[in-house]
């Protein structure tokens, strides 16, 4: 019987590892332009947008951003943590860059700590995800003109709940 017991025990470690291996592989990394901060999110993305608020513009220099959110479980540090600056753009959102190179890394949420946002030029490896829809285009960038077919919200796509929405 004991014999029988240390083999299943052993097959269950085997597949606990090949797990540990497939769950490593199937992760996102990001990073920061000079490298220095580095992470890994484990699981899916919550719902994508482009956002063309103002802030998000500013932050990002760009026409919009690109962003999903995810439980705060699925992220891990993998190096430079101690690289990270923070800037209070609003009563509720907490934005975290590199301080070395400033790329755009993380938002955090007061009314929602267990919910990271996440701008997806920092991702590696993500070959199938598509954005939902455009949100805030009422304070898109008057030289930018969206060219795609996906829905436009001139603020939040119904809620600000739906943009905020985790995959787990």
């Amino acid at each position: 019987y004991r014999q029988g017991l240390e083999s299943q025990l052993g097959k269950i470690d085997q597949l606990a590892h090949i797990m540990e291996k497939e769950q490593a592989m199937s992760a996102i990394h990001g990073k920061c332009l000079c490298e220095a901060v580095q992470y890994r999110i484990t699981g899916s993305l919550g719902p994508i947008f482009n956002c063309h608020c103002s802030k998000c513009r500013r932050w990002h220099g760009a026409a919009f951003r690109t962003r999903a959110s995810i439980h705060i479980d699925q992220f891990q540090w993998l190096s430079g943590e101690n690289q990270l600056s923070r800037f209070d753009s609003s009563d509720n959102v907490t934005r975290y860059f590199c301080r070395t190179c400033g790329s755009p890394l993380i938002s955090t949420y007061r009314d929602r700590p267990q919910v990271l946002g996440i701008p997806l030029g920092a991702l590696e490896g993500l070959t199938d995800a598509q954005p939902q829809a455009h949100i805030f285009t009422d304070n898109k960038a008057s030289w930018h003109q969206i060219t795609d077919d996906l829905p436009q919200y001139p603020g939040w796509p119904g809620t600000e709940a739906a943009v905020r929405k985790t995959a787990d």
